[in-house]
């Protein structure tokens, strides 16, 4: 089972799931159709190496083929130790690969060739990727934000690459990426001075989607956003996906995507359950089907018309 893989630096939240007749084949513990990867190394303030990395694109590869998992919510441990973070960037003190020597740019360059073969697969993960912000997310940290879908950050998240104080820069696929999310301007901003910047200021440039005070009302929102997606039409978001970030980067090629996910929507459950949905009609639950209130008011719900269209029933498929 996907379930029963141990990963060194990561604790992983799964959904339950059932068989058709019902039965739960795993006891998950989120509510929601949606799993949650969580960077587990508090004491490191979540610090990436090449360890940590690889094994958060290990876990979406097991999860882009479990069916129960629809979407997944990427975050840094909520037990932290020190202060909170998403991830302050990478473990500048953690070994590297004894093969590869510093003082040789070709072996930097497969360096950081291995290194964004992880990025690329997290950026090019087929479902919905939730980044969920609280505290810091610097450097390399800030960098997997970017391969994300959707931000979510709490009032005390702080964004940045302050690698330009070390000599080098983000590397990990986030000069480029960064530029394409708040553009040229401001990530040349980002990336020449080092500076940290709050979570108002992503949301006013475009990075952050949505923002809420640390604690309750955060977690809150996170659940609240990843279960929309775990309910949604996975084929429909899917596709969503892939025209957004692949397809504007060639606008004539991006409308061919659309045209081409359509049609291969159309032949999805949830494109067909939808549609028939919006035909059919039910019995208005608030008024059981009379039309009017025990007060003899109309019923506001239905209008007096007895029957609403249906909600669609998506299973992801």
């Amino acid at each position: 089972m996907a379930e029963d893989i141990k990963f060194e630096n990561l604790k992983i939240e799964w959904p339950t799931t059932k068989d058709d007749e019902g039965n739960i084949i795993r006891q998950g513990t989120i509510d929601g159709n949606y799993a949650v990867i969580s960077i587990n190394r508090p004491d490191r303030l979540n610090a990436l190496t090449e360890q940590v990395v690889a094994e958060i694109s290990q876990a979406l590869r097991i999860m882009e083929l479990d069916e129960s998992v629809r979407a997944v919510v990427l975050r840094g441990t909520k037990d932290f130790t020190k202060k909170p973070a998403f991830s302050a960037g990478a473990d500048l003190g953690a070994m590297v690969d004894k093969r590869l020597r510093m003082n040789v740019p070709m072996h930097m360059s497969v360096a950081m060739r291995i290194r964004h073969r992880d990025y690329d697969e997290l950026e090019q993960f087929s479902k919905p990727l939730i980044a969920a912000v609280d505290g810091f997310a610097l450097g390399g940290g800030f960098e997997l934000v970017l391969t994300c879908d959707i931000v979510v950050a709490s009032d005390r998240a702080i964004f940045g690459t302050p690698e330009i104080h070390r000599g080098i820069f983000s590397a990990n696929g986030g000069v480029t990426r960064l530029a394409e999310r708040i553009g040229v301007n401001r990530a040349m901003q980002v990336g020449y001075f080092g500076e940290n910047f709050d979570a108002k200021t992503m949301l006013d440039w475009g990075l952050v989607n949505w923002i809420a005070p640390a604690g309750d009302e955060f977690e809150k929102l996170v659940h609240e956003k990843a279960k929309w997606l775990g309910d949604a039409p996975t084929t429909a978001l899917f596709i969503i996906k892939k025209c957004v970030k692949f397809g504007t980067r060639n606008i004539q090629l991006g409308i061919i995507m659309e045209q081409m996910g359509f049609g291969i929507n159309s032949a999805s459950f949830d494109s067909k359950e939808g549609i028939a949905a919006f035909n059919r009609k039910i019995r208005c639950p608030v008024c059981d089907g009379k039309g009017k209130m025990e007060d003899g008011s109309t019923c506001k719900n239905c209008g007096g018309r007895k029957r609403i269209k249906d909600t669609p029933k998506f299973k992801g498929m």
